[in-house]
């Protein structure tokens, strides 16, 4: 089967078997399952470029050559139809949507098809490795193939059927559109979001404009937060408005938060009067608190009603109402009052009062309390929801499961950037130089120049080149059990048994020290080989070896024992429990430093 890489440049002949051109590009009627090849554009005379009708004129196609049943002179320019696409300019190396991997794909080549009448079909979209080959020069791909063959990794077709592809970049007019595009509504929200996030960020705003407003406020609530942000600031300001306005008021209300205050007024104003005063609202609360995360959609009625009546009150509410896992109960100064079970509404009488079986104890929380607080009650107690209610007792909103679990997942995060010294939770704009990144993940080179440059200066040039080149694996081995011994953080802010700590710290410490000490004998060993020079082995050598030993026994011992201390001392200086550990790390290579340069100095006046 031919493939749209291998057809462009084959030659055009007309009726009497002259050269008249080179295919530049194939056109398809994409309304079909599988697309017929409809219209042949090539480079004609004088690289003049032309448009023919694949079914008025293709006789015939060959692999080598496509003959046409007219001379030159009777080739008349065709024009495309609205449902028609080119497929090199319209396809090829551009982002589609995978409907069935439910993914994001680059196409990089695409598959045909020849029918027994010598018509082409669209079968699929190669979007691997393959195709990028089969666009290269022949002997690159016999090349590659091979070499991969060899390493027991073969570059196999990674074909993407054209039923299961969804378009992007192209776009069709009303009833015009291919089958496969349909089928992308037809995707869970979660999965329509997973593939926004990996399109290009141009085309993320295009796949949402493509959805209906319910839908694409549904996968809008999926995505991240700077993702988000980028695609509203694409759309129309009408369209991202109605959009949100769709959304949970707590998931808009997050969203017009992260804007630029002029542009999060110009879609507020957009909204309706209650739209706009339910998101108003929740914008008012920090959004690490309950109230920050609460939705204030949810159902309360008078304890005085029936169960009838209660039944009838929910009927009426709106049916995109986010799940409702509980009622809640008012007295008669509309206060929170009690909580009834969904189930209780059902397996009760029409005629038995609410206040007869609600249940008084309700688990509660203030719009002030921390977000993490509030998460962890509703573990506690196994909660689908818990109310927050203000110094009145008066309901304001409800925290719900899914929140709660967001909640969980960011604290988790946050936890285990805690144990490798990283963050990634960062507000837009914060530290986004790849500069001020690297030096934190580099941390020891800058400490290694530095103190390399002082030791230069302090002493003979062949005593500080030997000091210089041995410091860097004191400095990594700091570095590391500096993030190792502080990860028991992680689990609280209390200090562990002091000698639990040290005997388990000073023993990872030590095998680490004398690991580093062996693998930089064997560096010396390997180098005295090689080289062949006995001199490498003389005694300043072997004292050299005998001072890392202990250098870095000593770095892994008194590293891991301080360092626990030195990071809790940092985040509480700071106020939070996730700060990047730099301070710490610094201080504990500090300390590494003045162990090693003590003992090379303490060898020197030995020896």
């Amino acid at each position: 089967m031919p493939y749209l890489s291998q057809v462009i440049g084959t030659p055009v002949h007309d009726a009497s078997g002259a050269k008249i051109g080179t295919v530049r590009d194939l056109g398809a009627a994409v309304g079909e399952v599988f697309p017929r090849i409809t219209a042949l554009a090539f480079e004609g005379p004088a690289k003049a470029p032309l448009m023919v009708s694949w079914r008025k004129y293709v006789e015939s196609y060959t692999p080598e050559r496509i003959d046409l049943n007219v001379n030159a002179a009777d080739v008349r320019f065709s024009y495309m139809q609205a449902d028609e696409l080119l497929l090199k300019r319209d396809l090829m190396n551009k982002q589609v949507v995978d409907t069935q991997g439910k993914k994001a794909v680059r196409v990089t080549d695409l598959k045909l098809s020849l029918t027994g009448d010598d018509q082409l079909r669209l079968l699929g979209a190669e979007v691997g490795m393959r195709g990028r080959l089969r666009s290269m020069p022949s002997w690159v791909d016999r090349i590659v193939s091979a070499s991969a063959k060899t390493l027991g990794m073969p570059i196999n077709e990674r074909v993407i059927a054209w039923s299961y592809l969804d378009l992007i970049e192209k776009e069709l007019p009303e009833g015009k559109l291919p089958v496969s595009h349909r089928s992308l509504d037809d995707l869970h929200p979660a999965d329509i979001a997973a593939i926004v996030q990996q399109l290009d960020p141009e085309l993320r705003a295009q796949v949402l404009s493509q959805l209906d407003t319910e839908s694409a406020a549904a996968t809008m609530s999926e995505l991240e937060g700077d993702i988000q942000t980028d695609v509203i600031d694409a759309l129309a300001p009408s369209d991202a408005s109605a959009m949100i306005a769709e959304m949970d008021p707590d998931d808009a209300a997050d969203i017009i938060g992260e804007l630029d205050p002029n542009k999060a007024e110009e879609l507020l104003s957009l909204m309706n009067t209650d739209e706009q005063r339910a998101i108003r609202q929740l914008l008012g609360y920090s959004k690490d608190t309950a109230g920050g995360i609460m939705t204030s959609e949810f159902v309360a009625v008078p304890e005085a009603f029936t169960v009838a009546q209660a039944r009838a009150r929910i009927a009426k509410l709106d049916e995109d109402l986010e799940a409702v896992f509980y009622v809640y109960t008012l007295d008669a100064r509309q206060k929170l009052s009690g909580v009834i079970l969904m189930r209780d509404l059902i397996i009760h009488d029409d005629t038995e009062r609410l206040a007869d079986f609600t249940k008084r104890d309700i688990i509660k929380v203030s719009p002030e309390a921390d977000q993490a607080e509030v998460a962890e009650e509703m573990s506690k107690y196994n909660l689908l929801g818990i109310p927050v209610v203000d110094d009145t007792g008066k309901i304001l909103g409800v925290v719900t499961v899914d929140d709660a679990l967001d909640v969980i997942e960011t604290e988790h995060e946050r936890d285990l950037q805690l144990a490798s010294g990283t963050r990634t939770d960062r507000t837009p704009g914060e530290n986004r130089n790849r500069l001020v990144w690297l030096a934190r993940r580099m941390l020891w080179v800058a400490v290694w120049v530095l103190a390399s440059a002082i030791t230069y200066l302090v002493a003979p040039f062949g005593i500080a080149t030997a000091i210089a080149l041995l410091m860097p694996p004191v400095l990594l081995v700091a570095e590391n059990l500096t993030a190792f011994a502080s990860s028991y953080l992680i689990d609280d802010d209390t200090r562990p048994p002091f000698v639990g700590l040290i005997i388990r710290n000073a023993f990872i410490g030590c095998v680490t020290g004398f690991a580093g000490w062996l693998l930089i004998t064997l560096m010396f060993w390997c180098a005295g080989t090689q080289v062949g020079d006995p001199s490498l082995e003389a005694e300043f050598i072997t004292n050299a070896k005998t001072v890392l030993m202990c250098s870095m026994i000593a770095v892994g011992l008194l590293v891991v024992c301080a360092a626990p201390y030195t990071r809790l001392i940092e985040h509480r200086v700071r106020h939070d429990k996730a700060v990047p550990g730099t301070l710490a790390t610094l201080c504990c290579m500090g300390l590494a430093l003045v162990i090693y340069l003590g003992l090379a100095a303490l060898m020197l006046a030995v020896f």
